[in-house]
């Protein structure tokens, strides 16, 4: 990840190690800095997790040398045991090839009192999987003490495990506290709202 001045200037690397990060966003309560990232192919089904990482100035997350957390990689990470020591595993692991795409966290005031400390975060959804998985919306929510729990929040894009009808790409937040979802396979952006 790199950070530029508005002006494209002074351009430098603000974390590495990062495969695939994709979406990030910043949580409102502390301002901590999280992106999503999708894990490599070609080890299987079930790894390695795709991840959410806290982004930090300086951090090393370990691609392509280490997967998830502190799992050296069977093709880049032989001789690379000195690097599990200053790598930096997620704050979440997402089921492997699941995709985490967009990540946005809500705001707006008037949301219900459980999405409070939330984050949505689309899954695009699997291609590589002998059974497919992902395609939908999760939430993400923070307790007191930081630890993080995911629920399903728009589902169905995947029916009956293998007819696709959607893949979530992004997510926004309307001034009004809609919730705004893109697929880039029905080609649509979906409105969520609560009442």
């Amino acid at each position: 990840m790199m950070r530029f001045q508005p002006d494209d200037s002074k351009g430098h690397i603000y974390a590495s190690g990062l495969r695939n990060a994709v979406g990030f966003d910043w949580a409102p309560w502390n301002n901590n800095l999280y992106a999503t990232d999708n894990g490599r192919d070609l080890l299987g089904d079930d790894f390695p997790p795709c991840e959410l990482n806290l982004i930090k100035p300086n951090g090393f997350y370990g691609w392509p040398y280490i997967n998830g957390f502190g799992k050296l990689d069977p093709d880049y990470g032989q001789g690379k045991e000195a690097l599990l020591s200053n790598s930096i595993s997620p704050s979440f692991g997402f089921r492997a090839h699941n995709a985490p795409l967009g990540i946005h966290f809500l705001r707006h005031p008037n949301q219900p009192p459980n999405y409070q400390h939330t984050a949505l975060v689309a899954l695009h959804g699997s291609w590589n999987r002998s059974t497919l998985d992902g395609y939908k919306v999760i939430s993400l929510q923070w307790d007191e003490n930081g630890n993080i729990t995911s629920k399903d929040f728009l589902t169905n894009f995947l029916q009956n495990g293998e007819h696709i009808i959607g893949r979530p790409v992004d997510i926004e937040e309307g001034p009004d506290g809609s919730i705004y979802i893109s697929d880039d396979y029905a080609g649509v952006i979906y409105r969520v709202l609560y009442k």
